[in-house]
């Protein structure tokens, strides 16, 4: 008799455990469905929410009691005074958003989402689908505003929670992998490209910008029917269409380098070169195994790939700046400079490539400017510094008509004028300084 006293006590304890845990969901339905949310509602919510967990014993109670918990956050920003001046408004946002809570708003959204198709039963598949909606942009903004402080990893994590709440959205998991690079997390950043190449993603695309008569700086829009909504009803005008490369080039070269990284220098190699058969036609790829076997000083397979592209395409323009590119990056200016100056050759209007060449050239002023700094007042140092004077004089005429072509082409970059101005001001081109600067 005892036992079965025993059993039977365990049993009532199970039953009132199940019922007290019955109820706390249905508090917390309750309180989740009010139109407004106050700060004694948000109060009893957290306290049901931390009882409720732990007693959740089937599928369903769990899944649900994680969404109530994933919740907290929202439904936190929800009872903000939203009368606060926007300081304080953030200020209280940073006490309960976090990269964490992020993460685990995208679990417990998802899991709800995915219980309520496998039930066929849809009681908060519409909410959370408008709730994603809602929040998605401040998220995305809260994990730029991490990036902008250098707070890599928690940008990634934020972003990668961004793609799990829509999947469609695959450009929030290429950046997440960026991220995850700069933080230097590459195992991370590899199971992201993992996951880009299992998708096939390429990030190809349009952007449909359009200026805003108001304002008078560029705005982009969805799609190309809603900017045309903007131009029609007069707010906006200059409609214009920029095509998104290929970043598939970009994904394998980062996969290569983070191999590199890791010592792994033949799962580089084979990586890329898997690469470049599965998309023969993606010349990005070929330049970047060309760029990897320049790092790694392998400079009879970088000088085989180099003259392969260039017998297949020597009028690409785009191509040949590339290769300037990647042989200035790796310290090879000589080379950089002649690949430039041929891209020019092939198209003078080639903004890029102008840039790059008047930057290129004016590298070796730094040198020359140091020694300068350092001279004294000595009749060898002041023949020495007449004749620094002059090298400086000599390299800044040189570079003037790369720097003016592509102010020409890009009128309104910013980088491109601020250089400029600096090189009509060094030559003492009064006259054409004060027309530049009037124009910035």
């Amino acid at each position: 008799m005892k036992i079965k006293h025993i059993v039977l006590s365990a049993s009532i304890l199970v039953s009132v455990s199940a019922m007290a845990q019955k109820d706390e969901l249905k508090s917390l339905k309750k309180i989740y469905g009010r139109d407004e949310i106050k700060g004694n509602d948000l109060v009893e919510y957290k306290s049901l929410v931390t009882k409720v967990e732990p007693l959740a014993t089937e599928e369903g109670d769990k899944i649900y009691a994680a969404f109530y918990k994933s919740m907290i956050p929202v439904l936190e920003y929800s009872a903000l005074d939203k009368t606060m001046a926007p300081a304080q408004i953030q200020a209280a946002v940073a006490k309960f958003v976090s990269p964490k809570a992020i993460t685990e708003l995208a679990n417990g959204l998802n899991a709800t989402l995915d219980y309520e198709v496998k039930t066929g039963k849809k009681i908060y598949t519409d909410d959370i689908n408008e709730t994603i909606t809602s929040f998605k942009p401040e998220m995305i903004s809260y994990a730029i505003t991490l990036g902008t402080n250098k707070m890599f990893k928690e940008a990634e994590q934020v972003l990668y929670a961004v793609y799990l709440l829509d999947k469609k959205d695959q450009d929030k998991l290429f950046y997440a992998a960026s991220y995850a690079v700069n933080a230097q997390d590459y195992d991370k950043a590899l199971e992201y490209y993992a996951q880009l190449k299992t998708l096939k993603y390429t990030g190809e695309g349009v952007v449909f910008w359009a200026t805003n008569k108001a304002s008078q700086s560029e705005e982009t829009f969805a799609t190309k029917e809603q900017r045309d909504l903007f131009i029609k009803a007069g707010t906006h005008e200059k409609p214009r269409d920029e095509k998104l490369e290929s970043k598939t080039g970009e994904i394998y070269k980062n996969i290569a380098l983070i191999l590199v990284q890791q010592g792994k220098t033949e799962e580089a190699k084979a990586a890329l070169e898997d690469a470049v058969k599965a998309n023969p036609g993606d010349t990005s790829l070929v330049l970047n195994e060309a760029d990897l076997y320049l790092k790694l000083k392998d400079y009879t397979s970088y000088t085989n790939i180099v003259k392969a592209v260039l017998e297949k395409e020597p009028n690409n323009a785009i191509l040949v700046y590339n290769l300037g590119v990647i042989t200035s990056e790796a310290g090879k200016l000589d080379e950089a400079e002649k690949y430039y100056r041929r891209s020019l050759e092939i198209d003078p209007n080639y903004f890029d490539a102008n840039i790059n060449l008047a930057e290129l050239k004016l590298r070796a002023d730094v040198k020359l400017q140091d020694e300068m700094s350092k001279l004294g007042t000595s009749e060898k140092d002041n023949k020495r510094y007449d004749q620094i004077r002059a090298l400086l004089f000599k390299n800044y005429k040189e570079v003037l008509p790369y720097l003016e072509k592509a102010v020409e082409v890009k009128p309104k970059d910013e980088a491109a004028n601020k250089t400029l101005l600096s090189v009509y001001n060094a030559l003492e081109m009064t006259d054409k300084a004060k027309a530049l600067k009037a124009k910035m």
